[in-house]
């Protein structure tokens, strides 16, 4: 199973270019969506968290609202990267945990600004992570995103 590159959300885009999403100080978390969801719509009608349908329910290791990431935003010379240290990691229990996509979020905007998504398994399929096991949601080796420069 691998999962997909990360895809913004036009709310993203437009929130960390006028200064509402400040990179450097806000927090930000990951929360799992199921596959009847609308995560995957990118357009201005999804901008914050309470727009978007079906997050995974309350129950089976998995808590509403999603996990805390540690997440850093690097500037070398001409390459800015956005990127989390610690991969969220959902331990199931008394159930599954059934989920299609993961969607990073802005938790310090006043509404949980939307900033991107990923398919979780880019077949695509639903994941599910049985009593006892996990998932884990690694960020790529070259970040979330990265912005270069225009020389």
């Amino acid at each position: 199973m691998a999962a997909d590159g990360w895809k913004a959300y036009d709310a993203m885009r437009e929130r960390s270019m006028d200064g509402t999403y400040d990179l450097d100080t806000h927090a930000f978390k990951l929360a799992l969506f199921l596959s009847t969801s609308d995560a995957a719509t990118l357009g201005v009608a999804n901008s914050d968290l309470a727009h978007l349908t079906n997050q995974h329910a309350n129950a089976n290791g998995y808590t509403t609202g999603g996990i805390a990431l540690t997440t850093v935003w690097t500037i070398s010379t001409a390459t800015m990267t956005f990127d989390y240290t610690n991969s969220p990691v959902w331990t199931a229990a008394g159930g599954s945990i059934v989920a299609r996509f993961g969607v990073l979020f802005n938790d310090t905007h006043a509404s949980d600004g939307l900033m991107c998504m990923t398919t979780l398994d880019n077949a695509p399929a639903d994941v599910t992570v049985t009593t006892g096991n996990t998932l884990t949601v690694d960020a790529n080796a070259s970040g979330v995103f990265t912005l270069t420069g225009m020389t």
